[in-house]
């Protein structure tokens, strides 16, 4: 188990990596090796976490890395080691969940101040006599 955040871990069973070559600087390394890392989390059917936190997930991942089934996946090749790529896939997964992880603070509405309503009439007021002071001289014939 890998720890996320208070109450939440990733089953190591959930996670599979997948590696290819990767595209960049590299010299000839980069044609022998697959450094470059996909990172691919089964979100929906994964187990201990909540539904809420689940959906959070699938907003912030974005349609570019979740994919139609529930897949969250992470393509890193930042590094030029496999070792360093696996493990920044795996820590932008962990931020991924962490932030899901905290509920968002409820809205209370609140109704605008006297002061900010006349300071909004007023500055209205302004830009009105603004753009009527830009208008030709001569009326509306």
């Amino acid at each position: 188990m890998i720890y996320v955040a208070d109450g939440l871990y990733i089953d190591e069973k959930d996670l599979s990596f997948s590696y290819v070559l990767a595209s960049g600087p590299g010299g000839q390394n980069v044609n022998k090796v697959a450094t470059a890392v996909a990172l691919r989390y089964d979100l929906y059917n994964a187990a201990g976490i909540a539904w809420e936190t689940k959906v959070r997930a699938s907003r912030i991942a974005g349609p570019s890395r979740l994919t139609q089934a529930g897949e969250i996946v992470i393509q890193a090749q930042r590094f030029r080691s496999q070792e360093r790529n696996r493990d920044d896939a795996l820590e932008r997964l962990k931020a991924i969940l962490a932030e899901a992880a905290v509920p968002p603070k409820p809205r209370v509405a609140t109704r605008p101040t006297r002061a900010s309503q006349v300071r909004r009439v007023d500055a209205k007021t302004k830009r009105g006599a603004i753009k009527r002071d830009r208008r030709p001289p001569g009326g509306d014939d």
